[in-house]
């Protein structure tokens, strides 16, 4: 599918999928957005806001456990991204059931997009965004310098995170039904937010610059979302893209983010103690090999926190 008026439908409000939208639009595409609930502005006024939404982007009303309620939504589009799977890097502890907040949405919800994508004669590929935790999280020891790749499979009776669990179903149902998929599975997103209400990851770089007195002792991948969301785009439209996709500018512990801000922020109060008084958990190494394949360049994780912090304090979060 090539030149203008494209129709390409993404759920759209989220940090990553406002981003796609934006690129999207950029690229001439007609965009067919589902967002939770239309007419609330703080779902839709980034979105209407971008270049080119009033004559390309429409949004729709999508239930992710209505049965066919995406049926309508990827009528006529040539590609469907879905990236709505909830993710958190700490469950809210108000939540009292993981499986009921995480694991059943996601999953369901995944299932009802593919199940309708599966009825379009005019859907070519689905691009679905998974997590590094559906890679990485297999329970075996690694040594440190051992390059974790897309080979790397979760296991889900070790780790039971939905991310890993979604995309073992969605791989079962697209094989089952003939669907062409590809998967993006980014590490942990940083740069700037275009929708107005903080994620997961904002929130944690929010706490340590607004006066945390420990930092968390964990490592993880870092990627920034505007490299996350040209990759979903490229993964659509290289016809040999195919398979998983691991997206990871640099393995970094807490220690190195917060090393980082003081010196992009040295006016701010970081912590200086790691939480716990356990040894660090070391950063393992992820390959870039088959991430460059779709043109990705890697945006520096000094220039992703300098950018999501920007946000932050533009949109008036930092000193809440």
């Amino acid at each position: 599918m090539a030149g203008k008026g494209r129709q390409y439908r993404v759920g759209g409000s989220g940090y990553i999928a406002s981003w796609l939208v934006k690129l999207l639009l950029q690229r001439d595409y007609t965009v067919r957005a589902s967002v939770r609930d239309p007419s609330n502005p703080k779902k839709t006024e980034h979105l209407l806001a971008l270049d080119g939404a009033k004559e390309r982007l429409h949004l729709f009303k999508g239930n992710l456990f209505e049965e066919g309620s995406f049926d309508y939504v990827v009528d006529r589009c040539g590609g469907v991204f879905h990236l709505t799977s909830p993710c958190f890097l700490q469950l809210d502890p108000q939540y009292t059931s993981y499986y009921a907040e995480l694991i059943d949405p996601a999953l369901k919800g995944t299932l009802n997009v593919l199940g309708s994508c599966a009825k379009s004669p005019t859907v070519k590929r689905v691009v679905l965004t998974s997590s590094m935790a559906a890679v990485t999280c297999t329970g075996r020891p690694r040594t440190p310098d051992g390059i974790t790749d897309e080979t790397w499979f979760s296991d889900p009776e070790f780790c039971k995170e939905n991310k890993t669990l979604v995309e073992d179903a969605a791989w079962k149902f697209a094989k089952e039904k003939g669907i062409d998929m590809v998967v993006i599975n980014p590490s942990v997103v940083v740069g700037p937010l275009l929708q107005p209400t903080l994620n997961s990851t904002s929130a944690a770089i929010l706490e340590l610059i607004n006066g945390s007195q420990t930092y968390p002792n964990a490592s993880y991948g870092w990627i920034n979302v505007k490299d996350v969301a040209n990759a979903h785009i490229q993964a659509y439209e290289i016809p040999s893209a195919s398979g998983r996709y691991c997206l990871v500018e640099r393995m970094a512990h807490f220690s190195e983010v917060v090393k980082i801000l003081h010196e992009l922020y040295p006016s701010f109060q970081l912590p200086e103690k790691v939480a716990g008084d356990k040894p660090y958990i070391p950063a393992k190494q992820v390959s870039k090999e088959k991430a460059k394949t779709l043109g990705i360049d890697f945006i520096s994780l000094e220039e992703g926190l300098k950018e999501i912090v920007e946000s932050l304090t533009q949109k008036k979060f930092v000193g809440m």
